[in-house]
């Protein structure tokens, strides 16, 4: 398609901004969601009066159900969300998170807490999915590692807020606090997003829609193409290095969704990418979960256990942040694997006999290589896929990676039921950090999109 709609700069930035702020919104709550067990476990463990008594490995479980939900929203997401489109798949799963939050705060018994931790998990999962596909559509070329991350690092800044608030809230309100406040969006977000978020122009041209598309792109000012973005005006010297193109329909048009992730050019990278995000969410939310309850064991208390959690999440949001200039600059590749591997050296110092001062830094640089380089895998993955597959292919990265997510809490908590050293648990998850690290070497560097210009191909390029 070589003729562009009408549109303004002014128009574009202003919708640019206002879909940001409303994905990094949501997922500042997500993050919140996810966090917020973590800062109130160690008193469920010491007040059986709560939901009923626990032990580490029975905590570690419920910490899991919340990440089971959110590889099935995610999964499901991958599977309606190239269908049903962005806007509304946001829409609902902002206010299905938010009913979760404030149902799961009047939970009485440990079984009921457990299936509204699940049911609560499956919309942040379809949020996080639905995310990257909203950021690769909407983000001026250039800049998309860089917005991704901004909308990502909602993720991290969330977990920030809940350690926040839990070290500010303490002895003024109790868990149940904690979690209706993680509902708010139902009240706040809500109203907003249906006002100002708007459906992707391009999600509606590639499914067939283009009266539609041509409108809406006029009125946001968000081309349908963009010669130096994932559009079809890609340079002839850009395209001969890309893969061959993804499986198309006997029609002609190329497979949407799941089916085209399970096609032979995009088979093995997905595998690899789903990996990779396995390892940085079991780093994520391992030591989400239990960073307070180790250091509470080497004697820090309450307060100084949450600072940690807190140092993690700080570490996240600003490391994942200036990560993503790197990434926009030399490609994402180098910048994973590299961050993967400060988690693994920083995991390596926290065995160590440090002062306070150098263990919270060694925990900030651990949080730049967990969360915030699962901030990059998101952003790696949704500009990786065209525009068909989007959803499916940061679904499929979202709900596997869950896997991981579900495996970090249960680890941390066989470790302390089994009383092992703490310096084993971070030893491990330094392991699982190589491992993500030498998994991302392995990713094939150019997309799989016969349009698009190999966002890999464009580090030198992408500083515009």
């Amino acid at each position: 398609m070589n003729a562009l709609p009408p549109s303004t700069d002014a128009a574009r930035t202003r919708t640019v901004r206002w879909v940001m702020a409303i994905a990094a919104t949501a997922l500042l709550f997500d993050g919140y969601d996810l966090v917020v067990y973590g800062t109130v476990v160690s008193s469920l463990l010491r007040d059986p009066s709560q939901i009923g008594a626990l032990d580490a490995a029975q905590a570690g479980a419920l910490g899991s159900y919340a990440l089971m939900g959110v590889m099935v929203g995610a999964l499901a997401a991958g599977a309606v969300g190239d269908f049903l489109g962005r806007r509304k798949l946001m829409l609902i799963n902002i206010v299905w998170f938010s009913v979760g939050m404030a149902l799961t705060a009047l939970a009485t018994t440990v079984p009921a807490f457990g299936i509204l931790r699940f049911l609560t998990g499956i919309g942040v999962g379809a949020l996080v999915a639905t995310a990257g596909a909203v950021v690769a559509e909407f983000a001026p070329a250039g800049k998309r590692n860089f917005y991704n991350a901004i909308v990502y690092s909602g993720v991290p800044a969330g977990g920030l807020l809940a350690s926040l608030l839990a070290i500010m809230l303490n002895g003024i309100t109790d868990w149940r606090g904690l979690f209706l406040i993680g509902a708010m969006p139902l009240v706040i977000l809500f109203p907003l997003a249906l006002l100002k978020l708007p459906e992707s122009p391009r999600w509606l041209l590639a499914r067939g829609r283009a009266e539609d598309a041509f409108r809406l792109s006029a009125t946001t000012g968000i081309p349908l193409e963009d010669s130096s973005s994932d559009g079809g005006a890609a340079s002839a010297q850009s395209r001969t290095s890309v893969q061959p193109p993804p499986a198309v329909r006997k029609d002609g048009r190329p497979l949407a969704g799941f089916a085209a992730l399970a096609s032979g050019n995009y088979r093995r990278p997905t595998i690899l990418l789903g990996c990779m995000s396995f390892c940085g969410l079991l780093l994520t939310y391992g030591l989400n979960t239990w960073l307070p309850e180790i250091m509470g064991q080497h004697g820090y208390g309450k307060t100084y256990s949450l600072t940690f959690l807190l140092a993690l999440n700080a570490g996240a949001v600003i490391g994942g942040l200036v990560a993503s200039r790197s990434a926009d600059r030399f490609g994402p590749k180098a910048v994973v694997s590299s961050t993967f591997v400060i988690a693994a050296v920083s995991l390596v110092l926290l065995t160590l006999s440090f002062p306070l001062p150098v263990l919270l830094i060694s925990v900030a640089f651990a949080g730049v290589g967990s969360l915030g380089t699962q901030v990059l895998v998101y952003g790696f993955v949704s500009n990786y896929y065209p525009t068909a597959s989007r959803t499916a292919g940061v679904a499929w990265c979202a709900g596997f990676g869950r896997l991981g997510g579900i495996v970090g809490p249960l680890v941390g908590g066989f470790l302390i039921s089994a009383q092992a050293p703490s310096n084993v648990a971070f030893l491990v998850f330094a392991g699982v950090a190589l491992s993500g690290g030498l998994v991302t070497m392995f990713v094939q560097r150019h997309r799989a999109d016969p349009e698009a210009v190999p966002a890999l191909e464009l580090s030198g390029q992408w500083g515009s």
